[in-house]
């Protein structure tokens, strides 16, 4: 017979809030999750992504997460033929929890500390709620010191993603911290092109849009 599995934690509470915290409340499973909203990613991928994790912790929430009806693996075809994780419809429900929770960290964000690892898609969370409504699906470059990341406004698919965009429709080039003051709503993208903070490059009417040049819906 077959080691008994010892039972996951529980509140054992009969409430939302609790329920919700069994699944996700374990340290590293809503980070995960940020990295898993981009799209599917490897598991090499997510450990470098998330410098602090061990393996053994990595391979234990990801395991939680797939009991949980949070995340599922596949195997890419030829020629990628590798094995990658991805939210189902219920882990990519948790946006806007993590939105949530970005905009209520943001104020803690201040100077960075020594010890502070940086990924520039780490921004997209807070500033999926600070860019300008375009009216029409967009998708838009941000090009950061450390690295570049694009965001979806409206439409279907991933949230946000690691690296450019096949096809964006705008950019935005800036530096982290008119970034973070974007996604912490002291400042806008008008007032950063006006200040010089933010170069918005493209020529259609999203850039147009992004610059300030017609108002929103």
């Amino acid at each position: 017979m077959p080691p008994r599995q010892p039972r996951r934690r529980s509140y054992d509470q009969y409430c939302a809030s609790a329920r919700a915290l069994d699944a996700v409340g374990d340290r590293w499973t809503l980070l995960i999750v940020r990295e898993l909203l981009a799209g599917p990613r490897r598991y090499t991928d997510l450990h470098a992504d998330l410098p602090g994790v061990s393996t053994d912790m990595l391979a234990t929430r990801l395991k939680d997460m797939e009991a949980q009806g949070l995340a599922t693996r596949r195997k890419l075809p030829p020629p990628g033929a590798a094995t990658v994780y991805e939210l189902t419809a219920r882990g990519a429900g948790l946006l806007p929890v993590l939105t949530a929770l970005a905009e209520w960290g943001a104020p803690d964000l201040t100077e960075r500390r020594p010890t502070d690892a940086v990924r520039a898609h780490w921004f997209a969370l807070p500033l999926l709620r600070s860019l300008p409504v375009t009216g029409v699906p967009a998708v838009v470059d941000v090009a950061l010191d450390e690295g570049v990341f694009h965001v979806r406004l409206g439409g279907e698919g991933p949230a946000y993603g690691d690296g450019p965009a096949a096809t964006p429709d705008a950019r935005l080039v800036l530096d982290a911290d008119t970034c973070r003051e974007l996604g912490n709503g002291m400042l806008s993208v008008e007032q950063g092109v006006k200040a010089g903070r933010i170069e918005v490059l493209g020529d259609g009417p999203v850039a147009a849009a992004l610059r300030g040049a017609w108002p929103n819906p």
